[in-house]
């Protein structure tokens, strides 16, 4: 499957243009682009325009109501409780979190708990911008049944993601990681593009496992770290159900099709960090010292989360973002018109 290099710019304005034919307001717009471009710029293709599509005839049909930003209450003071009403994820969980944030500064800490948005992205973007601004943040997110429980042949939980953000004196410590072996938007780009998968990725339909990333589709993914992996990722999955009254992974939908509302949960937590003027530094000074570790392979030193996708962001700036010949063509006919 070819593919061209295209400036961040090029690709951004597409994307942008696509939301708008499907009427999506400029400043959603950009917000959802934003999210998508920066999957793209850290090399995860799982959560950049490969989304697009989906995102464009969910908005078609309906599913998603592009002008909403959601409707939030506070059920106690350190508690904002959001019904998404379907909009945009990007857009529903920035409305969270700026309140979340401001709340934090106040009390200290603060959480919020989505229900009824649609689909996030990757959730570093988020606690990323919280750190940015000087608060620590940490996310959890919930999705269809897609992962099987360690010894089990079916999925019946979600890929369940985490994000924490914290600030340092240096860039902020931004670690996003789902509770699978890998995210289903990953088989889906194997998939896209002919590709095999890694032995143990997977599981087919049947229960069996697979190599084919088509029949790891209608699979189930393997949970990371065996027992250590399944049981966070159920641990996960309560707590934002219990949090937001949103679907268990059998029941949700809407984040890997484009033909039911979508019904996962979000939660995100945001504190304001200890008040001492050199902690930031010494936070900086400890990563370092990760890094300066003696690595195993002299070839290749020992990084911190957030390192290389911060590499991969530099570098496709400069040299540009590869997407995909038939996708890039797909995405042109969709800016054309919504019909």
């Amino acid at each position: 499957m070819t593919s061209r290099l295209l400036a961040a710019e090029t690709v951004a304005d597409l994307a942008r243009r696509v939301l708008a034919a499907h009427g999506v307001p400029a400043t959603h717009a950009a917000l959802q682009t934003d999210i998508l471009m920066e999957a793209e710029l850290r090399g995860l293709p799982s959560h950049g325009l490969q989304r697009l599509p989906r995102i464009a005839e969910r908005l078609r049909r309906g599913l998603i109501v592009p002008g909403e930003a959601g409707s939030g209450r506070w059920a106690a003071p350190a508690l904002f409780q959001l019904d998404g009403r379907q909009g945009l994820g990007p857009v529903v969980a920035v409305t969270a979190l700026d309140a979340v944030a401001d709340r934090a500064r106040s009390l200290g800490v603060a959480m919020a708990a989505i229900r009824d948005a649609n689909h996030l992205g990757m959730l570093s973007w988020y606690v990323e911008r919280v750190a940015a601004a000087g608060q620590v943040a940490i996310a959890l997110s919930t999705s269809e049944a897609l992962v099987h429980p360690q010894g089990g042949r079916r999925a019946l939980i979600g890929t369940n993601p985490v994000a924490i953000g914290v600030p340092t004196a240096a860039a902020p410590f931004v670690l996003d990681m789902a509770t699978s072996l890998v995210p289903m938007g990953r088989i889906h780009v194997h998939a896209l593009r002919g590709e095999p998968i890694p032995e143990g990725w997977a599981l087919d339909a049947d229960g069996n496992p697979t190599t084919d990333a088509a029949a790891a589709k209608h699979g189930a993914i393997a949970p990371f770290g065996g027992a250590k992996g399944y049981a966070l990722g159920l641990g996960f999955e309560l707590l934002v159900a219990a949090l937001a009254g949103s679907a268990l992974a059998p029941e949700v939908r809407g984040t890997l099709d484009a033909d039911h509302p979508c019904t996962k949960g979000d939660v995100f937590i945001v504190a304001t960090p200890h008040n001492d003027g050199g902690l930031s530094h010494r936070l900086a000074a400890h990563l370092d010292a990760v890094r300066a570790c003696a690595p195993a392979d002299p070839a290749s030193p020992v990084l911190v989360p957030g390192d290389r996708a911060r590499a991969e962001r530099a570098r496709r700036l400069t040299e540009g973002i590869p997407v995909e010949d038939g996708l890039w063509t797909q995405l042109e006919a969709l800016a054309v018109t919504a019909a």
